[in-house]
């Protein structure tokens, strides 16, 4: 094996734990119609944005829950607006907050080795949003009014993406989305679904970091997503 194959093993190794071989794709799925929330939760200049900039300019300088209060940027969320995989995650952190953008922290570096290392695909090829986009006070969890002001956004997001798999990261966007209050433990690796939108939970980014036996359980769950959407699982003897 070269040198390279070597360092590319390790590093995909540390990551997720273990790398698999590839297998044969799977038959893919066309892109869902994503049914839209109840028109009464929306704000008409929101039912008409059918862009990811729309989105943008209606949310503005928002100061729909409390949040505002305390945030340095919005976070509104990053990636390919036709992307065929959407992860979505709690809310912005520190590092989130000071440069507006979702996952750049230490748990961003580990979702960024969970989409190149262990998928084979850009970052910039998959979209990255959360359930709210101001940073809660001291990464505390977001609170029932925060996540009701910003779900309209987060769903008209998906609804112009239309991703073919929604990956939630963690309880919050998993019991947000799916309307429950099962635990994580319980309900990753379960294919579930949004407004006609296949969805696999998974833990966070920083609940691995805490946890790092947990990351083979998130690369199963990736694993899935990969068979869903017939990619070729990366092999690192090339």
């Amino acid at each position: 094996m070269s040198d390279a194959s070597q360092y590319l093993e390790r590093e995909i190794e540390s990551a997720l734990e273990f790398v698999p071989q590839r297998d044969p794709a799977p038959r893919a799925v066309e892109r869902p119609i994503v049914e839209e929330i109840d028109e009464a939760l929306v704000e008409p200049p929101l039912r008409a944005a059918s862009t990811l900039p729309a989105v943008v300019e209606v949310l503005g300088d928002c100061r729909r829950c409390k949040l505002c209060e305390g945030r340095t940027h919005i976070v509104f969320g990053v990636g390919d607006p036709g992307a065929e995989v959407m992860f979505v995650g709690e809310g912005p952190g520190a590092d989130e907050d000071a440069q507006g953008v979702p996952f750049v922290g230490r748990a961003g570096k580990l979702l960024t080795d969970i989409i190149e290392k262990g998928m084979g695909i850009g970052r910039g090829e998959v979209y990255i949003a959360n359930v709210v986009k101001c940073r809660p006070p001291k990464n505390r969890n977001p609170e029932p009014d925060e996540i009701v002001a910003c779900e309209p956004f987060l769903a008209r997001q998906i609804a112009i993406i239309r991703p073919r798999v929604l990956v939630t990261l963690g309880r919050v966007p998993t019991q947000s989305l799916l309307q429950n209050r099962t635990p994580i433990s319980k309900q990753r690796g379960c294919w579930s679904e949004y407004r006609g939108v296949p969805v696999m939970p998974t833990f966070h980014p920083a609940y691995l970091l805490r946890n790092p036996a947990e990351k083979k359980a998130v690369w199963q769950d990736i694993q899935e997503v990969m068979k869903h959407l017939g990619l070729p699982r990366p092999n690192a003897n090339g």
